[in-house]
């Protein structure tokens, strides 16, 4: 039996007006595969579909994310090579942020069920991310443009571990 092939869609015109700013945002958007405003409206639509659609599974979701934080570690990068001073606390962050929302958008939820595993999975998320940071505030002085940023705000959070261990130990 031959292979059954799949035409590919068709390609319709599209047709809009939008303000000035908006198109000039547009023609300076950098968007990966796409050079002219229509390839790059034709990436962004896809993307907005699929989001739409919850079709995203994890890595694609993970990409997505990603996506939207590019502007973000690319000026890290620039600041990085400008100073030479690296901060493992925000990579790390950004890092997080990047695979909890992909989690988020990845995971269909129907019932209960679907909604203990994203659970779960949120909290496990959640508390390797607290876990990095708390290495860092264990250390002398924190990878971080603040050096003082981990230890300001982990306070009240191991306080609260350290209640959680006494409580465990009785």
């Amino acid at each position: 039996m031959a292979p059954t092939h799949t035409p590919a869609p068709s390609m319709e015109p599209l047709s809009a007006r939008i303000p000035s700013d908006l198109y000039l945002w547009l023609a300076q958007l950098k968007v990966d595969g796409a050079t002219t405003n229509s390839d790059k409206l034709r990436v962004l639509l896809t993307q907005l579909k699929k989001q739409h659609d919850g079709a995203l599974d994890y890595v694609a979701a993970h990409g997505w994310a990603r996506d939207l934080l590019v502007r973000q570690r690319d000026a890290l990068v620039r600041i990085e090579g400008e100073s030479g001073v690296h901060s493992e606390v925000l990579a790390a962050l950004f890092d997080h942020l990047t695979a909890a929302l992909a989690l988020a958008l990845s995971h269909e939820l129907s019932d209960t069920a679907s909604a203990a595993r994203l659970e779960d999975a949120l909290v496990r998320r959640a508390l390797n991310m607290s876990d990095s940071l708390l290495r860092q505030a264990a250390t002398s002085h924190a990878a971080a443009y603040d050096a003082g940023v981990v230890r300001r705000h982990a306070g009240a959070t191991i306080e609260l571990a350290l209640h959680l261990s006494s409580v465990k130990g009785t």
